[in-house]
């Protein structure tokens, strides 16, 4: 059958903890115990270069969370990678950085280091971060209200891309003979004064080998698609059905036109949590084996923490009742909140179903199956325009992502869909991305 759509799909490795779910770490199999070791993250790394994944994906947290019952705990993800960048040699390294609870100068400082010993391999998560227990981290009383970051995340990014674009590779002479070691001619200062950050120098790092460092934007509300179509390069969302992806690609789509942008010059990857086995029938008992891990106190307790609405006093086994407008009140990812109510409603959860289905992929799409049925799957949704790749978050690592690489990348490559081998050695050319020219620079002074 002649396929419906041109090109290939992209794959992120999202790594988190030791697996997406939520009791994962529980498992037999998982490798909680080598969580705060390099060589697990090695292995994993590799495993995803194996599988030639366009990216692998760290993201990251501010606070401790559920130090009781969950593994938690993570190591700061910029450092980690790069570490990996000198055990892999063509996967892209992304790393979340909140905008919140930085400086741009410091990320952008740590960014341009990732890109240049990598050889072009970085790729920036841009969050705003999520809780107050965040804010309490850096001496705050409250985390700032969610309009308001994405305002302070848009100047966040003007002063780093400006910091990225102040010192060309161009300028590097280094002339023994003359003491010349750059041209000062050519520097572009960086000089920005924002209503929440500025900046007045030059970056001690020279630009990146990819120009900038792909620019990921997580988050699904409707700020999050203005600030993803106004600066972002790839988007990490959550769907959990066709129709709702299809909607979201169109939307995001249209937003890009509306900015002078072009359709499709931002990928859209929703996350793709897959319980596989050889069989339908091995993959559902694999996925009991990680339900019967869940404590149903704990169920309950994440839908009352994600809705904001205790939920303690209803029946575990009865539906979500009549509550204020979760998503209106949430200062946190409206977009998620969003998600779970549509969820539950779409398929007439009980509280304590919606806790267990929030808990094994964390509100994203969760696959049973085997891997021929993962890949009928993956193949509807970028032949019907529901995204231009995924997310692959393995439910417990290493077992999870070894598993796909090894049965389901080989049927995406017999059908076509994916690479058998890396075309290029940057981030940029994996997702098809050009090198951004340095006139970000202009752009700021002709605001000014």
């Amino acid at each position: 059958m002649a396929r419906q759509r041109q090109g290939q799909l992209h794959l992120g490795a999202f790594i988190y903890f030791t697996g997406h779910h939520h009791a994962g770490w529980r498992h037999a199999e998982s490798g909680v115990e080598q969580m705060f070791d390099i060589n697990w993250y090695k292995r994993i790394a590799q495993t995803a270069e194996r599988g030639k994944f366009d990216m692998i994906f760290f993201a990251d947290l501010l606070h401790l969370i559920y130090p009781n019952r969950a593994a938690a705990g993570m190591l700061d993800p910029v450092a980690l990678l790069s570490a990996l960048s000198v055990v892999t040699e063509k996967i892209g390294l992304t790393a979340t950085l909140s905008t919140t609870y930085n400086e741009p100068y410091n990320a952008a400082r740590r960014f341009a280091t990732l890109d240049h010993l990598s050889g072009g391999r970085a790729g920036w998560n841009i969050v705003t971060s999520q809780v107050d227990t965040e804010a309490h981290n850096f001496g705050r009383a409250k985390h700032p209200e969610h309009a308001t970051r994405y305002e302070m995340a848009k100047e966040f990014v003007d002063v780093v891309t400006a910091l990225w674009d102040s010192w060309p590779q161009e300028s590097i002479v280094m002339d023994r003979a003359s003491g010349t070691f750059a041209d000062e001619s050519k520097f572009n200062k960086a000089d920005y004064s924002g209503q929440w950050y500025s900046t007045n120098g030059l970056l001690n790092v020279p630009r990146p080998p990819q120009g900038y460092p792909v620019l990921i934007q997580a988050g699904s509300s409707g700020p999050g698609q203005d600030f993803a179509a106004s600066v972002g390069e790839v988007i990490f969302t959550a769907q959990t059905s066709l129709t709702a992806a299809q909607s979201f690609y169109r939307t995001v789509n249209e937003k890009l036109i509306g900015v002078g942008r072009e359709r499709g010059s931002l990928l859209i990857m929703p996350g793709l949590s897959p319980i596989l086995g050889s069989t339908e029938e091995e993959a559902r008992r694999k996925e009991r084996e990680l339900l019967d891990l869940i404590d149903p106190q704990e169920a309950v307790m994440m839908v009352s923490g994600m809705l904001q609405t205790d939920l303690s006093g209803y029946p575990a086994d009865g539906p979500l009742p009549d509550i204020p407008d979760p998503v209106e009140a949430s200062n946190g990812m409206k977009s998620r909140v969003q998600l779970i109510m549509d969820l539950a409603r779409k398929d007439n959860l009980s509280i304590i179903e919606l806790g267990r289905r929030l808990l094994g992929a964390r509100g994203h799409m969760q696959f049973v199956g085997t891997p021929e049925q993962l890949v009928d799957l993956m193949e509807q949704w970028f032949d019907g325009y529901g995204c231009d790749g995924f997310n692959i978050m393995p439910p417990v690592l290493p077992g999870d992502l070894d598993d796909f690489v090894d049965h389901v990348v080989p049927v995406l490559q017999r059908r076509g869909l994916y690479r058998e081998e890396y075309e290029g050695s940057t981030l940029r050319e994996h997702l098809g991305l050009a090198k951004p020219s340095i006139d970000h620079f202009k752009k700021l002074v002709a605001k000014a």
